[in-house]
């Protein structure tokens, strides 16, 4: 295991869900619905706790902690469209944009696991695999969230 490779992997972790949680909390605050301001804020709490546990196992191995958000190119967009939605209050809209970033984050774990499994330790390997189930689970949440609306 490298160190510096595993912590940087781990960083690019941390900002993925820095940009969910931004972005969740955007539009928890934006949207009047109950029911979306309950999820968002469950989405963002689940990045809150794995980022939380990233930045445990960075500060052990010490390295420095990433922080801010991909505040540029496609996601960027996504919450720029999530927040255009909320404004519309296009149901279908919102959940859609939702959908597109959490692949973002999907894709973003799989290029962690895939390119850092030679510089992960087991137990840091199997967090992060835990991680993005849980982050499935999310994606898999709004999805069905949002095809209910289409077969609607």
């Amino acid at each position: 295991m490298e160190k510096e490779k595993a912590i940087e992997v781990m960083n690019s972790l941390i900002v993925i869900n820095n940009d969910r949680i931004e972005g969740y909390d955007t539009a928890a605050k934006e949207t009047d619905e109950q029911d979306l301001r309950t999820l968002f804020s469950r989405l963002a709490k689940t990045s809150h706790n794995c980022k939380q546990e990233l930045v445990i196992e960075i500060t052990r191995l010490g390295g420095e902690v990433a922080e801010g958000t991909k505040v540029s190119g496609k996601f960027f967009r996504v919450w720029m469209d999530v927040k255009a939605a909320l404004t519309g209050k296009d149901r279908k809209a919102i959940l859609s944009s939702c959908e597109f970033g959490e692949d973002k984050a999907q894709a973003t774990y799989d290029n962690a696991i895939k390119d850092g499994r030679e510089h992960l330790t087991e137990e840091q390997f199997n967090m992060v695999r835990e991680q993005q189930q849980l982050l499935r689970a999310d994606h898999d949440h709004v999805k069905a969230m949002r095809d209910a609306l289409i077969e609607a």
